[in-house]
Formats: C-alpha cells, structure tokens, sequence
C-alpha cells in the first residue's frame, strides 16, 4: 500500500471507532444511573459502615460544586461508558491496522500477549473496586467530629478512575517481566539476585501510586504485585533453562 492508502485506511478505521464510541455514549447516556449507582457504591458502603461507628450527624456527602456540573458529570460518565463498550470495536481497528506490518510470530505473540494482559488488568480493576470502600473509609475517618466532608462528584469520580488505572496498570507489571526476559534484557538470575530491592520498591511504588495513600489498599496492591512478581520469576526461570538446553544441543550438533 502506497503512504496515501495508509492514510485513507487509518481515517476510515478512526471514523469506525468514532461512530462505535458515540453509539456506545449514547447507550451510556440511557443507562446513566446503573453506571453512577456503580461508580458511587463505594462511596455510599463506606459512608453506612462509618455511620455505624460515629453516629449519623454530619456524615460526609457526594456534591455537585455548581449549577452545571450534574449535566457535565453525566456526560463524562456516559462518554466514559461509551469507551468501555466500543473497547472491542477501537481494540480490533487498531489491531487490524496494525497486524498486516508484523510478521507471523509477531502476530502471534501479540495475540499471546493480549490474551494473558486483558485477565491480568481485569483483575487489577476488581480489586480496586474491591478495596476501595475500605480505602475510602479509613480517609474519610481523618475528618475532624466538628467538620462536615462534602465530596465533589467530579474529584470523586477522578479518584475511583486513577485508582483502579493504577491497579490495573500494576498487575501487568509481572508480564512486563516475562516479556524482558523472553528478549533477553532481564535474566531470571538477576530477578533472584535483587528479589528482596524489587520487593521494596513494590511497595513504594505502591505506596506512591494508590491516590489514597493509605496502608491497607497499599497492602492490598503490593501483595498481589509480590505474588505476580514471584510467579514471574518461577517462569523466567523455566525459560532460561530452556534457553541453555537448546544452546547446549546446539553447541553438541
């Protein structure tokens, strides 16, 4: 194909994802209040469980700064939907851009990689929405008995997002490590060698990265992190050796 070509495939390809994420606001906008009843459970889980504690006098609240944030706010959530819903349509347009450049095992292991890094991020994403009515409610317990917490609907909503970005973000870490290994880049011998400085800099980088910044959801990505990390190491190991058996039936041929 001619660089002319490339450019009217890429264009009508980005009007395909276009048309599926504004289809896909639209179904948003419709099921506006199944999504914000999602997104503001935790909120409201921690809120209850703290009212059983401290009483139910000035418990703190989800608001709206001004006039025309309830009409922004919707509209976020419902293009936010929208993204969500068209992933498998904009994920085959870039990939159906991209395949025809790679070679068959490139192929190959790009499908292999994104069938192991869509569970893995996943799985990042329930188990921040898992810790977050914890998380939320030791943060929320910070606040002075004579003051009223009032939680703006747009920073809230920011902060449930990075959270669970950031969950998701590090739970691929483990096959990042994988992969480096598998180009030779990261040794499984060097894995094991600094293993207890990697460990450490799981949890400072847990520490860092959780908007929170409490122990408990630190604790609660560190560890899985740990885990990844461990198995990810246990795989390194099985491919190194693999790598020296083949380069010793080399060397005996």
């Amino acid at each position: 194909m001619t660089l002319r070509e490339h450019i009217v495939e890429l264009r009508n390809r980005l009007l395909v994802c276009v048309l599926a994420i504004v289809v896909g606001t639209i179904v948003g906008w419709i099921f506006y209040n199944q999504a914000f009843d999602f997104l503001t459970r935790p909120f409201l889980t921690s809120v209850a469980s703290l009212a059983k504690e401290e009483g139910s006098e000035k418990i703190p609240q989800l608001t709206f700064p001004g006039v025309g944030n309830a009409l922004t706010f919707r509209i976020k959530i419902s293009a936010l939907f929208g993204l969500i819903l068209a992933a498998p349509v904009w994920l085959y347009q870039l990939w159906a851009f991209i395949a025809p450049g790679l070679h068959r095992s490139e192929r190959k292991w790009a499908m292999i990689f994104s069938a192991i890094a869509t569970p893995l991020f996943a799985g990042g994403i329930v188990v921040a929405y898992w810790t977050l009515p914890k998380g939320i409610e030791i943060l929320l317990g910070f606040t002075p008995l004579d003051i009223q917490n009032l939680v703006e609907l747009p920073d809230y909503l920011d902060f449930v997002l990075r959270t669970m970005l950031v969950f998701g973000v590090a739970f691929l870490i483990p096959l990042v490590v994988v992969l480096l290994n598998m180009l030779g880049v990261v040794p499984s011998a060097v894995l094991s060698k600094f293993r207890p400085y990697i460990v450490l800099v799981i949890f400072v980088f847990a520490a860092v990265a959780t908007p929170s910044g409490d122990p408990f959801t630190m604790c609660l990505l560190a560890i899985p992190m740990c885990l990844l990390f461990f198995i990810a190491e246990v795989i390194t190991r099985v491919l190194d050796k693999r790598k020296a058996r083949k380069i010793e039936e080399l060397l005996a041929d």
